[in-house]
């Protein structure tokens, strides 16, 4: 693949156009006048606003979508041989086309795209672009990215910087994962899972954390360390927590930052109040104290994520003030502990967590917001075999905040099932360790269960990065029905 992105005017193709993080590149392109066309197999929320902006949606992923710029040259490509090229004039009619490390090489689209000479692309490389062409923050690490490229992003819309915005959730305050601004700032979630965050050469990196979470694409930890130092190398200032020890010993950022107040770090905090309505700490720079911040997100994680915030926003020249402002008044990405609903005096909170150390911090915010005597019940669907088998022991150890932990089966994200693993071995696994775990294999399983068993005062956490979310209406329109009848 080319790493050649043409911001002329010619087309963008997009091959799985709905995906979250193809779908925010496409609007932003989309916005920018580029023509933008796109194929994805299965229709959704996302696709429809791409079409309203001008965009044009394939609902099949097949050969004949790539002459809809240029019927007259795609219908009758040239035939190459190893001697002979496109011309210049032909060359620059073709589409370049967009796709994510999830494009399998069998897909007829992509088989298409290289036979006619197409300029085929990795997301990565239209970010890559994006991000060299604005004064960039690119916000990396292994959790928090969404969350803290968000808060940054509405952080800078409310102070009056009207940033372009990538990233990987959707937020309310611009109804979407992507908004084009008019200025030269951009903010994006840069993503390590395959590798393409080396890409990126930002003038403001934050790395909020390093672990291994992709075993599909990192034999090691180490493996996701270089990535990370070649990122940190191409960004002219890097923002780190230095309470993970990786960014500390590995990376020495240019600016730190840590919840502990006695470290060394630029940035940190004191008079910490984890509340179920949200959190407060002191802030402190170099030593002075800036004033309170005031956040609606709950637990230690989002503090650091927002103590994140407050260093580029600082970097930037903003007053602490207007900092905080926007800060106050952020509510959080969708699928980030989002409430979903209250039914019959049970709560239902949505979560992306997927990773143990996620589930752990995710956990622990829900029993920090549950009221006494409520129960915590954790609704949980893994994501891809290489991950559950290779964090299986850890996984066993990161339900302790709940009281009843309920599990299906693995979402496969399009990996083969190898049968090392399953949805069933990781519940005895969690068994060992918690006393009321149970194991429902499908999803209608999983809603059949929570209709039997959720009682008035839960509050039920469904975490997971694939589709168990989708259970959540069933369950509250199933509850809503008995009222319904008595009314």
């Amino acid at each position: 693949m080319t790493n050649s992105v043409d911001f002329s005017g010619r087309p963008f193709h997009f091959i799985g156009i709905g995906g979250i993080g193809m779908s925010a590149l496409a609007y932003v392109l989309a916005k920018r006048q580029f023509p933008v066309s796109g194929s994805d197999l299965r229709p959704n929320h996302i696709t429809h606003k791409l079409e309203s902006i001008g965009a044009h949606i394939f609902g099949k992923q097949e050969a004949s979508n790539l002459e809809f710029f240029h019927p007259q040259v795609l219908a009758n490509p040239v035939v190459l041989n190893s001697q002979e090229e496109l011309s210049a004039d032909t060359k620059s009619k073709l589409p370049q086309v967009i796709c994510s490390t999830a494009i399998n090489t069998n897909n007829l689209e992509y088989k298409a795209a290289l036979e006619l000479g197409c300029p085929v692309l990795h997301r990565s490389d239209v970010l890559a672009a994006l991000i060299a062409d604005y004064y960039s923050i690119a916000v990396a690490g292994t959790h928090g990215k969404t969350t803290t490229s968000s808060m940054i992003g509405y952080m800078l819309l409310e102070a009056g910087l009207d940033p372009t915005i990538i990233v990987g959730g959707e937020v309310n305050a611009w109804e979407g994962n992507a908004r084009l601004g008019h200025s030269q700032y951009l903010v994006a979630e840069a993503d390590e899972s395959d590798g393409s965050l080396v890409k990126h050469a930002p003038e403001i990196g934050i790395i909020t954390n390093i672990e291994l979470d992709h075993p599909d694409h990192y034999d090691t930890l180490e493996e996701v360390i270089d990535t990370f130092q070649t990122f940190a190398k191409g960004c002219k200032t890097l923002i780190g927590s230095i309470d993970c020890a990786t960014v500390r010993d590995r990376l020495q950022p240019t600016i730190s930052y840590s919840l502990h107040s006695d470290t060394d770090a630029d940035y940190t905090v004191t008079n910490i109040d984890y509340r179920a309505d949200g959190t407060t700490a002191l802030v402190w720079e170099r030593g002075t104290a800036l004033g309170v911040l005031k956040l609606r997100l709950l637990s230690r994680h989002n503090l650091s994520n927002a103590l994140a915030a407050v260093a580029v926003g600082r970097v930037l020249g903003l007053e602490f003030g207007a900092i905080a402002k926007g800060i106050a008044t952020f509510e959080g990405a969708r699928r980030r502990f989002e409430f979903r609903g209250e039914v019959n005096g049970i709560t239902f909170i949505d979560d992306y967590a997927h990773h143990p150390s996620e589930i752990r911090v995710t956990l622990a915010a829900a029993r920090l917001q549950a009221r006494p005597g409520q129960r915590v019940v954790a609704i949980f669907q893994p994501h891809r075999y290489s991950r559950t088998l290779t964090f299986l022991e850890e996984f066993a150890e990161s339900f302790t905040h709940a009281d009843l932990v309920v599990l299906t089966d693995i979402y496969s994200a399009g990996e083969p099932n190898l049968g090392q693993i399953s949805g069933e071995r990781l519940t005895a696994e969690i068994a060992k360790q918690h006393s009321q775990v149970v194991y429902q294999p499908t999803l209608p399983a999983v809603c059949d269960y929570l209709l039997e068993t959720l009682r008035p005062g839960d509050l039920a956490l469904f975490l997971g990065a694939g589709n168990l979310n989708q259970v959540i209406p069933e369950v509250i329109t199933a509850l809503c029905e008995p009222a319904k009848a008595t009314s």
